[in-house]
C-alpha cells in the first residue's frame, strides 16, 4: 500500500532539481497519491516548473497532485517533508562579488569568508516557520551552505534536519578512471564535514582498491594530467591537485573536497590550471564558473521550449530512469520502511570521533522507519583532523558567532587570515567594498564594528586633542 505524503519544495524554481525530484517520486510506487507543493518567489519560473511537472507525471502515469505558491507558509501547511533548495543570492550576484574582490588583488574572490548571512537567515527562517506550521516534518536541506546551515538550524530549532550533497559521488569518478566498471562491487566510506570528506575505505570486489590507485598514479598519472581535457567544469576528482592533496594529507579527498584544499591551489588562473587541469582550471575560476552557469541557463531555456510545445514529450527530454539524488529514497525509507544506507549531514552525536556532538558531520547512515541513524565511523587520521577537519570546524564556529552577534570584526579576521591577503589595508578595503555592494544592505546593517574600536580598525587616525 502506498503512503501519500505532502512534500513542500522551497526554491522550486530550480528547474533541473525539481524535475528530477518529480521523476524520482513518479518512479517510487510507495509514494503514490502524494501532494507536491512547489514554492518559489519567482512566480514565472514557479508556474513553468509546475506545468512541466504535471505533464511529466501524466506521461509516466503517476498518481501525484501538485500545487504552486509564492507564500512559504501556505506551502508548509500540513507538510510531512520539506526540501529547501533555495538560495538567497543569484549566480550573477556571486560573480559581481568576485569581481569586486578581484579589484583588490584577490583572484576569483580570494576564497575568504565574509559571512553567508542571507542564506543562513533564509535557512533559519524556514526552520522557524516549520516549528510553527509543521513541527513534526523532516527538513531535507539541499542548498548550500549545508555544513554551517544545518549546524545552525539543529542548534537553534527543534526541527529534524538532514543535509544532502552530491560530493560523495566522486568515489565513482575515481572508479571510472581506474577502470572499475562494476560500481555495484565498490564498497567505500568517506566521512568528514560537508565539502571536506576523506576516503577511509575503498574496496572493489572485496579487495582493497587503494593499491590500484597507487599503481595508476605511478604509471599513468603524469600522462593523464598532461593530456586530459575536462568535459565538465567539476571534473577534478583525479586531477594533479587532488592527488597532491592525497599525498599531503594521507587519504583521497572526495568530490568537492579538493576544491577547498589550501590557498596555494587558488592564487591565479595559471596555478589553478596547474593543479586542476585544462581548459578551465576547475569550476572555481573566471573561466569555469560561466560555463557552469551557461549550462544551467541552457537547461532553463530547454524547459521553456518544452512548455511552449504541448506536443513535446517530457520523458524523451528528461528520461524515465531514477536520478542518483538521495531525497526521495530517504523519504521512502522513513515513510515505507524501505531501508537503505545513505551519505547524510546530521548532528554528530558520537559518529565521528574528535568532533563535538552538536556539529553536523557528513557520515553514512541507515534510514528506515526508525529514522536516520548515523553509523559510527572509523576515526580520521590525526593529521587530517588537525590540518583539515578541526580548522574548518573553528571557521564555521566563527561564522555562526559572527552571524549571531553581528560582529563585523570577525568577518575582517577571516579576510586577514586568507592566503591572498598581503596587507591589513587590503583586507579592510575589500571587506568594506563587498559589504557596500547593491543587495548587501541588510547584511551590512547586520554586521557592525564596536563604535569604540571602529576608527582604529578602519585605520582612521584621530587628531590628538
Amino acid at each position: 500500500m502506498p503512503t501519500p505524503i505532502k512534500l513542500s519544495v522551497i526554491g522550486a524554481g530550480s528547474a533541473t532539481f525539481s524535475l528530477g525530484l518529480v521523476k524520482d517520486i513518479c518512479l517510487t510506487p510507495g509514494l503514490n497519491g502524494s501532494l507536491i507543493s512547489f514554492m518559489d518567489i519567482d512566480a514565472d519560473r514557479l508556474d513553468a516548473i509546475t506545468k512541466l511537472a504535471i505533464r511529466y507525471a501524466n506521461e509516466l502515469g503517476a498518481d501525484l497532485r501538485f500545487e504552486q505558491t509564492t507564500d512559504r507558509a501556505t506551502s508548509l501547511q500540513d507538510a510531512d517533508f520539506v526540501i529547501n533548495t533555495a538560495s538567497a543570492s543569484s549566480h550573477y550576484y556571486q560573480r559581481e562579488a568576485r569581481e569586486v574582490a578581484d579589484k583588490h588583488g584577490y583572484y576569483y574572490g580570494g576564497r575568504f569568508r565574509t559571512g553567508n548571512y542571507s542564506n543562513l537567515k533564509l535557512m533559519l527562517d524556514v526552520a522557524r516557520d516549520m516549528e510553527e506550521i509543521c513541527p513534526d516534518a523532516w527538513l531535507i536541506q539541499s542548498g548550500n551552505p549545508v555544513f554551517e546551515g544545518c549546524t545552525l538550524m539543529t542548534r537553534e530549532t527543534s526541527i529534524k534536519v538532514c543535509g544532502l550533497c552530491h560530493g560523495h559521488y566522486g568515489v565513482y569518478g575515481i572508479a571510472r578512471v581506474l577502470g572499475l566498471e562494476d560500481h555495484d562491487k565498490i564498497t567505500w566510506q568517506a566521512p568528514g564535514l560537508n565539502h571536506n570528506i576523506w576516503l577511509t575505505h575503498f574496496y572493489y570486489k572485496g579487495e582493497d582498491a587503494y593499491p590500484l590507485l597507487e599503481k595508476w598514479i605511478e604509471e599513468e598519472g603524469e600522462h593523464y594530467w598532461q593530456t586530459h581535457i575536462a568535459e565538465r567544469t567539476h571534473d577534478i576528482q583525479m586531477s594533479r591537485g587532488t592527488i597532491h592533496q592525497y599525498r599531503m594529507f594521507g587519504l583521497m579527498p572526495i568530490g568537492d573536497t579538493p576544491r577547498r584544499g589550501g590557498w596555494w591551489y587558488h592564487t591565479d588562473i595559471e596555478t589553478k590550471k596547474r593543479w586542476f587541469g585544462e581548459p578551465w582550471g576547475g569550476p572555481d575560476t573566471h573561466l569555469g564558473r560561466p560555463i557552469h552557469v551557461e549550462g544551467l541557463e541552457k537547461r532553463l531555456a530547454q524547459i521553456k521550449e518544452l512548455i511552449q510545445n504541448p506536443n513535446a514529450s517530457i520523458t524523451e527530454a528528461f528520461g524515465s530512469q531514477k536520478t542518483r539524488e538521495q531525497q526521495v529514497p530517504i523519504i521512502d525509507g522513513l515513510v515505507n520502511d524501505n531501508e537503505g544506507q545513505f551519505q547524510v549531514n546530521i548532528p554528530n552525536q558520537g559518529a565521528l570521533a574528535g568532533v563535538p556532538d552538536d556539529v553536523v558531520v557528513e557520515v553514512p547512515a541507515v534510514v528506515n522507519k526508525k529514522g536516520i541513524q548515523p553509523l559510527r565511523v572509523h576515526p580520521l587520521p590525526q593529521k587530517i583532523m588537525l590540518e583539515q577537519i578541526l580548522p574548518e570546524w573553528l571557521e564555521m564556529e566563527r561564522d555562526l558567532l559572527a552571524f549571531a552577534t553581528g560582529d563585523r570584526s570577525m568577518l575582517l579576521y577571516n579576510v586577514l587570515d586568507a592566503g591572498q591577503t598581503s596587507s591589513y589595508d587590503q583586507a579592510v578595503s575589500v571587506l568594506e567594498d563587498v559589504l557596500s555592494m547593491p543587495g548587501n544592505e541588510e547584511k551590512a546593517a547586520h554586521y557592525k564594528y564596536d563604535e569604540r574600536a571602529k576608527d582604529l580598525i578602519l585605520g582612521q587616525e584621530k587628531v590628538a586633542g
